[in-house]
């Protein structure tokens, strides 16, 4: 790729982030349109609305500068330890990439730029360069500059594993202090009892009752039985939906002439439905709450939290295929579908998504296959002649091989953060927590695989599946292919990295929604939706990044510049304040970003996204061990790149440090990992301890009795008696405990 493509491509994506930011900052100041960029604050009460009707219409950068005000304590109250862990994991790559930037930039790129393997720099005409002249590919066989890319690849991995164990060490400790700063929680105190064995003339809450009371009689405090209901659940479902249908209708006025319309018998109607339905709701309560249609599975709660964490990890019984024990996700965090699955239909899910997965990865290599077509101008003018005339046009051809490619990919991967919820969903996971990690964990590795070694395999020869056999040669061609790819990602971080970003904060999707639904049908300011944040889509899409950023910092420094202002724009949208910790660096630029990372805060958290649930900060080993990858095969490609420079002592010098970075990863692992499984023991007792001098635990146990009851089995209430006039505006159906 020329260097006047990527200039294109630069340029038509810096225009549309211009252009989204002023619509952005024009569009979120009216107030129809608050409840797509401010749902979060109008669901708190925090937002006034705005009488300057002058200042609406004028474009201001206001809300970066009150973005800054809010704290880490306030993020962690407002959006969890998960959202934390989520800006941390911003600031860690703008700390990684600031210092990688610097040494790529100021050191690496220079070198590169005046080495004289491929051609001499045209100073002239800088727009007419290959990109690949700004890489190591431009450096000689055996040139003594390569032992600066040496130095460097030591300097930023010793670099990114001491910022990796602070931040390790850092969210486990903050794990603790959440946990110690945190009102008692259901979940504290109850687990998931699975297998129970069936006995004669007894039912399955008698027999956990019976069982609990005799074995753990001085902790055990209640329990609620699992039944089956997806049916139910459905019927539910159907009445939740035709209510909310009922409810946006406008009442017809009452005139002379409509006074004996049909259409007056409308509320009637409804109000009949909807009490038919309630009907069908109580027939199926009861029928799913008989004797005998019970799943053998049941919440058990205990008085301490320490009981609850004995009882987790004990044996219950000699046979040990019954009383498995588990633990308890938060109630509304439950995903009840999976325990209306069968064994065998949960064990069929689960060989059913293992082949999604593999179909999906294949019918991906056409879009990436489409791609690299267009990348290669001249391989496209030998297939398609007839496009020979436009493609010589040099705007069309720094568009094709610039720009459409990365946008092409982008639009491809649009459909793969949900493809991979959906099937995490049906693989079996008790909670939505857990199918969200099993998302982002797919489509980490799915992004890894298919658009960096799908893109860089099938730009090279290593479609030979006898060289992907031979280990020994997999460093050597990564070598070649890698950096032959390098133009591609820097297109592709501009497109995919920039304009991604800004769309997250434009939201573009829902202002078209809210648009189209507000031509069709009125609106209601007290009806809106506040969504939750969705770590399997930009979790991994900040991790691919940050891959790109650290195997391409040495074979093609360029590309350092673009990911870091990926990286601001990120820290810009998604953050107002992040950083509070007592690590000390030895640089003092670091010391002066971390001052300012103590400033920012997510935007999209306060004002947009609300948690749906909290897994106490387990997406960062995910974090880590991705970083991890991302080193290890950093190295791998240098160790090939300088066996093909004929440094044969760099070579061997190289080759320790993957190990040591493996055996980094396994230290960090066993020293961090138990935070990160269980709570220890002296952390379990203090709470208890505390607990006992707590006014507020005999109305917490009150409601631990049903805190875990299904809301399929929840009572309904019909309160449509109310006159005929109003019986639209207030609720047919109402959802309370007992």
């Amino acid at each position: 790729m020329l260097l006047s493509a990527l200039l294109m491509s630069v340029g038509i994506n810096s225009c549309l982030c211009v252009l989204l930011f002023i619509l952005y900052s024009v569009l979120r100041k009216q107030p129809r349109n608050y409840e797509v960029f401010l749902p979060r604050r109008l669901a708190n009460g925090t937002y006034k609305r705005r009488r300057n009707k002058v200042a609406r219409y004028i474009p201001s950068l206001k809300w970066i500068w009150k973005s800054w005000r809010p704290t880490e304590k306030e993020l962690m109250e407002s959006s969890g330890l998960d959202g934390v862990v989520f800006m941390r994991m911003i600031t860690f790559s703008l700390k990684v990439f600031l210092f990688a930037g610097i040494i790529g930039v100021f050191v690496l790129l220079p070198v590169n730029c005046f080495g004289d393997q491929l051609t001499v720099i045209d100073y002239a005409d800088w727009s007419a360069n290959s990109l690949d002249l700004f890489s190591v590919a431009n450096l000689k066989v055996r040139s003594q500059w390569l032992w600066v890319h040496f130095g460097a690849i030591y300097l930023v991995t010793v670099f990114v594993c001491c910022l990796l164990y602070f931040e390790f060490r850092y969210i486990a400790l903050k794990r603790i202090e959440h946990f110690y700063s945190s009102k008692p929680k259901p979940e504290q105190f109850t687990i998931l009892v699975r297998n129970i064995p069936s006995s004669d003339g007894s039912s399955v809450s008698d027999t956990v009752d019976r069982f609990f009371g005799e074995n753990h009689s001085s902790t055990y405090f209640s329990h609620v039985v699992i039944h089956r209901t997806s049916k139910l659940r459905s019927v539910v479902d159907k009445a939740k939906k035709l209510y909310k249908e009922v409810k946006h209708k406008k009442p017809v006025k009452k005139t002379p002439m409509r006074f004996f319309s049909r259409k007056d018998n409308t509320e009637g109607h409804y109000e009949s439905v909807l009490q038919e339905m309630e009907q069908n709701i109580r027939l199926g309560q009861a029928e799913v709450s008989a004797p005998g249609k019970e799943v053998r599975a049941a919440f058990v709660s205990f008085k301490s939290r320490y009981g609850a964490a004995t009882a987790l990890h004990m044996p219950q019984s000699i046979n040990p295929t019954y009383w498995l024990t588990e633990p308890a996700p938060e109630p509304h965090d439950v995903h009840w579908p999976f325990f209306s699955a069968s064994f065998m239909q949960k064990w069929l899910a689960k060989i059913l998504v293992v082949f999604a997965c593999l179909l999906l990865t294949i019918l991906f290599l056409v879009p990436v296959v489409l791609v690299q077509g267009l990348t290669n101008l001249p391989a496209l003018e030998f297939m398609f002649p007839f496009l020979s005339l436009i493609l010589s046009m040099k705007v069309v051809s720094q568009i094709i091989t610039g720009y459409l490619p990365s946008l092409i990919l982008q639009t491809s991967l649009k459909v793969v953060p949900p493809t991979m919820e959906f099937l995490s969903s049906i693989q079996g996971h008790i909670c939505h927590s857990d199918i969200q990690k099993s998302a982002c964990n797919k489509v980490i590795w799915f992004t890894i695989w298919n658009v960096f070694f799908a893109t860089v395999f099938s730009g090279s020869a290593f479609y030979k599946l006898s060289v992907i056999l031979d280990p020994k040669q997999i460093p050597l061609k990564l070598a070649v292919a890698v950096p032959a790819q390098a133009s591609f990602f820097i297109a592709y971080v501009v497109t995919t990295g920039w304009t991604d970003t800004l769309t997250e904060l434009f939201r573009v999707v829902p202002f078209m929604v809210s648009y189209i639904k507000r031509s069709f049908e009125p609106s209601d300011e007290n009806e809106f939706v506040v969504p939750p944040m969705r770590y399997h889509r930009d979790t991994p899409r900040v991790l691919f990044f940050g891959l790109l950023g650290i195997t391409y910092f040495f074979l093609a420094p360029l590309i350092l510049p673009f990911i870091l202002l990926y990286f601001i724009l990120a820290y810009i949208i998604y953050r107002n304040q992040v950083y509070m910790t007592h690590i000390f660096y030895s640089f003092s630029f670091l010391r002066a970003l971390e001052l300012r990372t103590q400033l920012c805060f997510a935007m999209q958290f306060m004002n947009v996204y609300a948690p749906k649930f909290d897994t106490g900060g387990m997406f960062w080993p995910m974090i880590h061990y991705t970083m991890i990858f991302s080193l290890v095969l950093m190295q791998a490609i240098a160790i090939g790149l300088f066996a093909l420079k004929k440094m044969e002592l760099a070579t061997y010098l190289l080759v320790p440090l993957p190990v040591f970075t493996l055996l980094f990863n396994e230290f960090c692992r066993k020293r961090f990992m138990p935070i990160f499984t269980d709570y220890p023991a002296e952390v379990l007792t203090k709470r208890d301890k505390e607990d006992r001098n707590d006014p507020t635990m005999p109305e917490f146990y009150n409601n631990l009795v049903s805190a875990y009851k299904d809301p399929a089995l929840l009572p309904l209430r019909f309160s449509g008696s109310g006159s005929r006039n109003d019986s639209l505006t207030s609720p047919l159906l109402s959802f309370s405990e007992v």
